[in-house]
């Protein structure tokens, strides 16, 4: 699902504030959430917020408030730390295992939270001098210890693509080597240096699928914090419809889909696989399929 609108205030005026994090860890009102490994602790389909004295040995930073002004701490576990209660391991979900079953508020908050735990996790030192650093403005950068460097939490911008027949009829989709098969989605990748967003979809889209573009429009975002992606969904026509074919690496098959097609694998019926509720891709493929935009 793509999220539309900003439903945590992030609190930005708060980062530079001396001792923020301890005063927000003492107070009892803030709400912590958890994430160990990719993955936060689940109950009932809603994230588990806990206080601040329910987690220890973890990296703290400041996610936010709710719109009642509750405080939100993010506490990122090493990999092997126990769990914040004594529930087992398997109420401990990633993004995908998910599904797009939590609501918009949680959805956020769960994206902000597994893209910031990840760079805390996997971001220690200086890329400059490899220097240790220190956690500044809340958590939301690092300061070289050696060369005074300030870095920041990284986000790299990338496209998916669906791609309809001049008339608007049928879906070209594509299956990923790495998926067997089994799976047809819409048509991604990474913007690279010195390109811009409409230049990387016609790249992609030739390199992939072997197709031209006669039209192209941005249809809306989501954060996706594997590992610290952001996935701009357009909508492009195609040139030449028998032009397309697999590049035969990443791509080992593309199909053109009726309506009735995607249709039914909408519901699980087939002819295959479609991407999951969480993905930008199902939200782009449920625009051509209802009519949208």
């Amino acid at each position: 699902m793509t999220i539309q609108r900003t439903w945590i205030d992030r609190a930005g005026e708060l980062r530079d504030e001396p001792g923020l994090i301890d005063r927000l860890r003492s107070d009892d009102s803030t709400r912590v959430i958890a994430v160990r490994d990719g993955r936060v602790r689940i109950v009932d389909d809603e994230l588990l917020l806990v206080g601040a004295d329910d987690v220890s040995d973890a990296t703290l930073a400041l996610l936010g408030r709710t719109a009642d002004g509750t405080h939100l701490l993010l506490a990122a576990l090493a990999p092997e730390a126990g769990a914040v209660d004594t529930a087992p391991d398997e109420t401990w979900l990633g993004l995908r295992d998910l599904g797009g079953r939590l609501s918009p508020v949680d959805t956020e908050l769960l994206i902000e939270a597994l893209a910031l735990a990840g760079w805390l996790r996997d971001a220690p030192f200086c890329p400059t001098c490899g220097g240790g650093t220190e956690l500044r403005q809340g958590g939301w950068s690092r300061r070289c210890l050696a060369c005074g460097r300030e870095h920041f939490p990284r986000t790299d911008p990338a496209v998916i693509v669906a791609v309809e027949s001049s008339d608007g009829e049928r879906l070209l989709l594509g299956a990923n080597a790495n998926w067997n098969g089994r799976m047809y989605s819409c048509f991604a990748g990474f913007t690279e240096a010195g390109e811009s967003l409409e230049s990387t979809v016609h790249r992609e889209l030739e390199e992939e699928a072997g197709v031209t573009l006669a039209e192209l429009r941005y249809i809306s975002s989501q954060p996706w914090p594997f590992p610290r992606s952001l996935m701009l969904g357009f909508r492009a026509v195609v040139v030449d419809e028998d032009a397309a074919r697999p590049d035969g690496e990443e791509i080992i098959d593309v199909r053109w889909f009726t309506r009735d097609e995607v249709a039914s694998a909408l519901a699980g019926d087939g002819p295959v696989g479609l991407p999951g509720p969480a993905s930008i891709a199902r939200a782009l493929i449920l625009d051509w399929f209802e009519g949208r935009g």
